[in-house]
């Protein structure tokens, strides 16, 4: 097997990787949340929230695999087990079902979480260069902004 040259140092590569793998851990640990707010969702917004918490984690399931292979195309290997995410990710487990109103209330603090850490990656991505890393992490950025704010406006 031929040696990585993209023209990206190994140690800025490195860098950047890993802060796709807290990146992508982050992003898990919200789908799964999302996922399981979704199914057990009860209350008077139970149809709109049921709906939207499908819609997020649906593109959070595509999103997980695009920062995914980004990692892969900076030739290192992207963590995939729940002990790793577990490890790497900002976002902590919700263990019990809270109202509908919390579940918001936890998912936006779980989108600004990962506004935070692509925040993190774009600035190692730019300094080093990495165009590719730095538009992941800023599209990836934008839209949990975007998310974050249409979950905060249900609860006001």
């Amino acid at each position: 097997m031929s040696s990585i040259d993209i023209g990206i140092p190994e140690a800025d590569r490195l860098t950047i990787a890993e802060g796709l793998k807290h990146l992508l851990a982050d992003s898990y640990t919200l789908y799964l949340m999302t996922h399981n707010f979704h199914w057990n969702v009860t209350g008077p917004q139970f149809r709109e929230l049921h709906l939207m918490f499908e819609e997020q984690y649906t593109e959070l399931a595509l999103a997980v695999d695009e920062v995914a292979e980004r990692i892969r195309a900076l030739d290192v290997i992207a963590p995939g087990t729940y002990k790793e995410f577990a490890r790497l990710s900002a976002i902590h487990e919700v263990d019990t079902i809270p109202s509908g109103r919390e579940m918001v209330d936890i998912l936006t603090q779980g989108h600004e979480t990962v506004v935070r850490t692509c925040r993190k990656v774009l600035k190692v991505a730019q300094e080093a260069g990495d165009e590719s890393s730095a538009s992941l992490a800023s599209d990836r950025m934008r839209l949990h902004e975007k998310t974050a704010w249409m979950l905060r406006a249900l609860n006001r």
